[in-house]
């Protein structure tokens, strides 16, 4: 199993989708890389000889991925909450900050649903007595 940025490569798949398990690299960046490195596309990743794989991390060293990519992605989420913008803002209620509606959608985001206000007698009666 080839093992690429800390990242073992699934080994069913071609080198081009692989490569795509490592984050920051995606299909539309995978291209260039693998044009870099000089290697087949095509090509399984168990099929990857030991010299195509130090090409492939050599050519990775030039694109920001996994830790490094991570850190800078959190920085600037951090950066945009404290100097307090709407995205910022958007960020810490943990609703979508890219201009999404959210009355019916953003479940992915904001959670499970949860009904506010509306409650049957007997619901109302039982939240009452465990107030008590």
């Amino acid at each position: 199993m080839p093992r690429i940025s800390g990242i073992d490569l699934p080994e069913q798949k071609r080198t081009e989708i692989a490569l795509t398990a490592i984050f920051g690299i995606g299909r539309g960046n995978v291209g260039s890389i693998l044009k870099l490195a000089h290697v087949d596309p095509d090509k399984k990743a168990r099929d990857l000889t030991p010299d195509e794989i130090s090409r492939l991390a050599k050519a990775l060293d030039t694109v920001s991925t996994e830790g490094n990519l991570r850190k800078t992605v959190r920085d600037n989420i951090k950066r945009l909450k404290q100097i307090g913008t709407y995205r910022g803002k958007r960020h810490s209620a943990n609703l979508p900050a890219r201009g999404q509606r959210t009355r019916h959608n953003a479940r992915t985001k904001r959670g499970k649903r949860m009904t506010v206000g509306a409650l049957k007698k007997e619901e109302a009666t039982k939240v009452e007595e465990a107030k008590k």
